[in-house]
């Protein structure tokens, strides 16, 4: 290993990806649902804590890669507000799987400059996830390579009406009025209004559905789905996720280039 390159390093073994970055229009923002643990444990007859395992680690692939191609935002859905409701063992192994996630990977995440932060109605959570979040994000400020945002205890509904709320008590004290509120105004009471809207979500497992994740932010994002299982989402898919956005005429309600100039 090279001198320059940490002992840590998630990207000193770099895999080349067929395509060339230049070739490709990358998104600033790239959003991820990261589902199909489960019925990947069940195909390989594993318990389901195996599956959310394999998960967690591929997420150290999908910043490996995300890296290759210089993305800079990278937002995970890694629980959701309707979790809640699965078996408790199930709920159990996934917070486990959280703090120890951080506690191992954050030496990686240091080495290359990644950034964490966290989506969501943090507030509500377990006092030893909140102090999971609160340290990973302190001791991470600093990076500036990528930011990894993960998305825990994530409603998009939620995030938009806890917003709702923020601004109706700021026209109920006479701080603002009914009147000032704009699409503008209302983005900036979302959990992180500094953060660009995602310019592609992906999610694998095949399902074709966003499942209530970033419900305002995604309004104008660009969809691909595979049907590859998360913890088998490698380069290759998201390679191919970027060569279609690549291809994609990104017009946010207006007219495509080629209309413009027939016009």
């Amino acid at each position: 290993m090279k001198a320059e390159e940490s002992k840590f390093s998630i990207f000193s073994k770099r895999k080349t990806a067929d395509t060339d970055p230049a070739e490709l229009k990358i998104p600033t923002h790239l959003a991820v649902i990261m589902d199909g643990n489960g019925r990947w444990a069940k195909k390989r007859m594993l318990p389901r804590s195996a599956g959310h395992r394999a998960g967690a680690d591929n997420l150290k692939t999908l910043c490996k890669n995300c890296g290759h191609y210089g993305i800079k935002y990278v937002t995970v859905y890694a629980f959701s507000t309707e979790n809640w409701s699965r078996p408790e063992s199930e709920v159990h192994t996934l917070m486990e799987l959280f703090v120890e996630y951080f506690d191992r990977y954050d030496p990686e995440l240091e080495a290359e400059g990644i950034r964490v932060r966290f989506t969501g109605d943090i507030a509500s959570l377990p006092q030893n996830i909140r102090e999971v979040c609160k340290r990973a994000e302190e001791g991470s400020k600093h990076r500036d390579r990528m930011t990894l945002i993960v998305a825990f205890n994530y409603g998009g509904r939620r995030e938009i009406v806890q917003a709702a709320q923020k601004l109706a008590e700021k026209v109920a004290s006479g701080e603002i009025r009914s009147e000032d509120i704009t699409e503008d105004l209302f983005a900036q009471h979302l959990y992180l209004p500094d953060v660009p809207d995602p310019d592609l979500i992906i999610r694998p497992s095949g399902e074709e559905r966003t499942s209530n994740f970033l419900v305002w932010e995604g309004a104008y994002s660009e969809l691909w789905f595979s049907d590859v299982l998360w913890p088998d989402f490698g380069m290759k898919e998201l390679t191919d996720a970027l060569i279609a956005y690549t291809k994609r005429d990104r017009r946010f309600g207006g007219l495509s280039k080629e209309k413009k100039d027939e016009e």
